[in-house]
């Protein structure tokens, strides 16, 4: 995920945001976000994968949130259902009813299961109270989102990532008090260049690879209060990985593999 840099008019909104936005109260001293759900046993993104991430102990499901023809909200990583349903379709091009149709792909074919692609409804109804929801914003509507957030009492339980800088003038109109993630470009490699970006786009949470932060970069971030819960998800990841972004003095990490990594920490008393 790399958010794209673009608008002067844009960069001027965010400036005089407030970039104090608070992610919802830790539940525990180190942060684990269920990369698309637990999908080591579920397909990615459906509802049987957050279900599982909830029961893991996970503290968010990192959810995509899509746009149907007919304006309804959903969640898939990709803009096509081709890999995950095998129909060719552009989820922006097809209806929610031509998408409930489709059957999402199991995990193995020994699993007779049936997964549908999931409404942001239904997952809103699943974590309420239960787990926050971390969504990645693709292709959606800040005030339409909110209004659903608001529906169920969900818009204290949530934090957006951002993609393009539409989607922050967007969401600082709609609800300045949403809690804004970014990640820093790959360029940002120490604290001057990190603060230049902090500095220019205000976020309120910072994401990116876990291994382009260093100790100093993750001390000023604290100076500012920014949280920084990068991604940990590589086919490498495991306590290799983990150890090191402890190391570090990283207290969140996306994984791809909730229950392993919540296991691990619970094993270096960090949960």
């Amino acid at each position: 995920m790399k958010f794209l840099f673009i608008g002067v008019a844009a960069i001027l909104l965010m400036t005089s945001a407030n970039a104090q936005n608070p992610a919802p109260a830790a539940r525990h001293r180190y942060i684990v976000a269920a990369h698309r759900g637990d999908h080591t046993v579920y397909p990615e993104n459906t509802l049987e994968g957050y279900a599982m991430a909830i029961k893991d102990g996970a503290d968010y499901i990192e959810i995509d949130l899509r746009t149907t023809s007919d304006g309804q909200l959903v969640s898939m990583h990709d803009g096509s259902t081709d890999r995950m349903t095998g129909f060719k379709g552009l989820i922006k091009n097809l209806t929610l009813q031509q998408l409930r149709d489709l059957k999402v792909k199991a995990k193995n074919n020994a699993d007779t299961a049936t997964y549908r692609i999931p409404l942001f409804e239904e997952i809103l109804k699943l974590c309420r109270d239960k787990i926050y929801i971390y969504i990645d914003f693709k292709e959606a509507d800040a005030a339409v989102t909110l209004n659903l957030l608001k529906q169920y009492h969900m818009e204290k339980q949530v934090l957006v990532y951002i993609n393009k800088a539409s989607q922050v003038t967007d969401w600082r109109k709609t609800y300045p008090a949403m809690p804004l993630m970014f990640s820093m470009p790959d360029s940002a490699k120490d604290v001057e260049s990190m603060k230049k970006f902090i500095d220019i786009w205000h976020p309120d949470i910072l994401d990116g690879d876990y291994s382009t932060y260093t100790k100093e970069m993750l001390a000023f971030a604290a100076t500012l209060n920014i949280p920084v819960w990068p991604d940990a998800q590589s086919p490498l990841e495991g306590p290799l990985v983990w150890d090191k972004a402890i190391a570090t003095g990283l207290k969140g990490l996306q994984t791809d593999n909730p229950p392993a990594l919540i296991k691990y920490l619970e094993g270096k008393g960090l949960r």
